[in-house]
């Protein structure tokens, strides 16, 4: 495995490590945030870390079904278990964006909490509330609420955020989505450079390490694309539920396919939009107009998106995954296999990052069906 990806590989899978070293080395502080609507420029501005918070599949979510209820999203409530348990280490703040229902009740949950049991020394929360509406008054509104934001971040901090700051961390978090769109071609080309599997974990890395060492670690990668091995396999674009680990992309390149592109806020639509200017006024604007993810956005806007970014990747096949609890794909994908034209596949109601049965068993007639690309592929094929 090539240097800069072992490297993302490993704070992509061991978050707390990289945060934990982030303090002894920088001897600064970390805000954890659930959400890509929270501007983490802010946090950077502050000359803190911004660490992105995930769940943990397969490990039991008893404290956070306990405070959340069962019928919410396993995700938000691994989370809060997770949390709880203190596996991020010490934080010095929590920011949720309201980006689901889950995300807002996680909020209220982590507020009550702190404020009748003080025992279980959990930071001081925000909510960051981005409309995703096409209008001036929006804009006014984002605005406002990054102003509520800038604040308490200043605040957590214990220094102001001045504006020079500010205009560099923009700047800076700007070049790391540009460069996380050039990782992601790697995985569009043929033969692909990078797995999904591969791709998604270089993503999580970056929302938990500093953002320069982010892009210079990126812009490493990019150097040795050369040298990283080819993989094949029936070119999907996966829709449907966000995916804050990489279970799912594991199982389903393990039956044959290639997740060569993605609609979720952990995947490709987390450096899809830039900033116009180093300004707020740009930065509420970018928030704003991102997405468009299941949640916020229309059906409509869901399917064309998905047209587009599936032609975009050479997308062979569709594959819908709706976590249990996620209604919001199951209503998207008929639109979304309409628009797209591609042999497609819903997998309703699957367990948190694992894919049930009866998934297996419809994944495999879609491998079966789909023709793998790639002179490897079609070698086999010929045979």
């Amino acid at each position: 495995m090539a240097a800069a990806l072992a490297q993302l590989t490993s704070h992509g899978t061991d978050r707390r490590a990289a945060a934990d070293a982030f303090r002894t080395r920088h001897h600064g502080g970390v805000i954890g945030y659930i959400g890509a609507d929270v501007p983490v420029e802010y946090i950077t501005a502050a000359g803190l870390l911004p660490l992105r918070l995930s769940g943990s599949p397969g490990t039991p979510s008893t404290d956070g079904d306990r405070y959340l209820g069962t019928g919410l999203d396993p995700a938000a409530r691994s989370v809060l278990t997770r949390l709880l348990a203190g596996d991020f280490g010490p934080l010095d703040g929590i920011v949720v964006s309201r980006d689901c229902e889950a995300s807002l009740r996680l909020f209220y949950a982590l507020r009550e909490l702190r404020r009748v049991d003080p025992a279980l020394a959990l930071p001081p929360v925000h909510l960051v509330d981005v409309l995703h509406l096409p209008h001036r008054t929006t804009t006014r509104y984002v605005r406002a609420k990054f102003g509520q934001l800038r604040a308490t971040v200043e605040t957590w901090a214990g220094r102001p955020i001045d504006d020079r700051a500010l205009a560099d961390a923009i700047t800076a978090h700007d070049r790391l989505r540009e460069l996380l769109t050039r990782v992601a071609a790697l995985r569009r080309s043929q033969p692909a450079r990078l797995t999904g599997a591969q791709t998604l974990t270089v993503v999580a890395a970056t929302t938990v390490l500093p953002v320069e060492r982010a892009t210079a670690l990126l812009e490493e990668l990019l150097t040795e694309a050369d040298h990283l091995p080819a993989h094949e396999g029936v070119r999907v674009f996966l829709t449907g539920s966000p995916h804050d680990t990489v279970h799912v992309y594991d199982a389903l390149e393990d039956s044959g396919l290639l997740v060569v592109g993605e609609d979720h806020d952990w995947g490709d639509l987390l450096s899809l939009r830039r900033t116009a200017a180093p300004t707020e006024a740009a930065l509420a604007e970018r928030y704003q107009y991102n997405g468009p993810s299941a949640p916020r956005a229309s059906i409509r806007a869901r399917a064309e998106h998905t047209r587009s970014a599936a032609r975009e990747c050479g997308a062979q096949a569709l594959v819908s995954y709706a976590r249990v609890h996620d209604d919001a794909p199951g209503w998207d994908y008929p639109a979304q296999r309409e628009a797209t034209g591609l042999p497609s596949v819903l997998l309703n109601r699957q367990p948190y990052g694992a894919l049930g049965e009866e998934a297996a068993e419809a994944l495999a007639e879609l491998t079966r069906t789909t023709q793998p690309t790639g002179p490897r592929a079609r070698a086999e094929a010929a045979r």
